[in-house]
């Protein structure tokens, strides 16, 4: 029989999906509404990131932390090898999000803005697949 299940691990799990999808789907919203922004008011789009990142920083960590949290809950000895090599790759990927999304911070000229912010978004979605594969 299914059943609900509400204990430490839902609240654990629960966390950690708030925020990989504060973190994800953030970027993806602030992606779209560039093009808006930067035709409405010259510095509204640094004024909307910076204020992004007040939330941003804040839910990655908190992913960052409920995935070591998550890590406690594995039985590595029992994991086959293609869970070593996704848990592998997703934690390439989650250091790569967020290099990549400082780097954009500390950008100044619009192309690197631009690559760097691409690099982030596309890596934080890559980190979300391989998370959900696992």
């Amino acid at each position: 029989m299914i059943e609900a299940h509400w204990d430490v691990d839902t609240v654990r799990i629960f966390l950690h999906i708030l925020g990989a999808a504060v973190w994800v789907g953030g970027q993806v919203v602030v992606a779209a509404i560039v093009p808006a922004l930067r035709k409405a008011h010259s510095e509204a789009t640094q004024m909307a990131a910076q204020q992004f990142a007040k939330i941003a920083w804040p839910f990655f960590a908190l992913a960052v932390l409920t995935g070591l949290w998550n890590l406690l809950d594995i039985e590595f000895e029992n994991a086959a090898n293609s869970y070593h090599i996704t848990l592998t790759i997703k934690m390439v990927l989650v250091i790569a999000t967020g290099v990549a999304a400082w780097l954009h911070t500390k950008a100044t000229q619009r192309r690197n803005i631009a690559i760097w912010g691409s690099v982030s978004g596309t890596t934080a979605i890559g980190a979300l697949l391989t998370g959900v594969a696992l």
